[in-house]
């Protein structure tokens, strides 16, 4: 007689690295699974993928047994292994990060075939593709164009941001010289109000 699941649970774990510890503790603890059992099958079944996230669906019986299946590593943790980077563009498509050659994405998408919603691998390509370059990862040989775009608008700002400081230190030499000539009109003002105010008082002495 098959045993009734009574719940599903979904994690993404790194591959031979399950502890009883948070958060797999903290998901897996209330439902009364041995953590340490799952642990163990999971590390053992996920060695040759050190490296990864890989993701695992758990099915958990009414006594407290499980069962799981591993699923394919999420398509973005694969495309920054490819790519050699930790994190995505902050702003997509608009700021290229990193670049991948298409062969990295041909064999990111075979290993998502199974899980990707594609007919054959030139679909799973797009798709990855797609994910890509939202991320702000350029495709060699998909992205050309887009990466020449890039390099010509980083030169364009480039010159744009030189042409600004010299703009600024133009008038930051400009008001320097100002202040100074304010400061020696000043004091050429001072020592002639001193030279009248003596002459002035020389003609009164001169009256009495």
């Amino acid at each position: 007689m098959a045993k009734n699941v009574v719940k599903k649970i979904k994690l993404q774990i790194e591959a031979g690295k399950a502890t009883p510890a948070p958060p797999v503790g903290t998901v897996l603890g209330p439902a009364g699974i041995n953590l340490q059992e799952f642990c163990t099958k999971y590390n053992e079944a996920t060695r040759e993928k050190m490296g990864d996230i890989v993701p695992v669906e758990i099915s958990i019986y009414e006594d407290r047994t499980f069962d799981f299946v591993l699923k394919t590593p999420p398509t973005a943790s694969l495309i920054k292994k490819a790519a050699g980077i930790d994190k995505a563009g902050k702003k997509g498509a608009n700021e290229i990060v990193a670049t991948i050659s298409k062969d990295d994405v041909t064999k990111i998408a075979e290993t998502k075939m199974p899980d990707l919603n594609a007919y054959d691998v030139e679909a799973a390509v797009n798709i990855v593709a797609g994910t890509a370059r939202n991320m702000g990862v350029a495709v060699k040989g998909l992205n050309d164009k887009e990466l020449q775009e890039q390099a010509r608008e980083a030169h364009e700002a480039e010159l744009q941001a030189q042409k600004l400081e010299a703009e600024l230190e133009q008038m930051e030499e400009s008001a320097k010289a100002m202040a100074e000539g304010s400061a020696n009109v000043e004091v050429e003002s001072t020592e002639q109000a001193k030279e009248e105010n003596t002459e002035e008082n020389n003609e009164n002495e001169e009256e009495k």
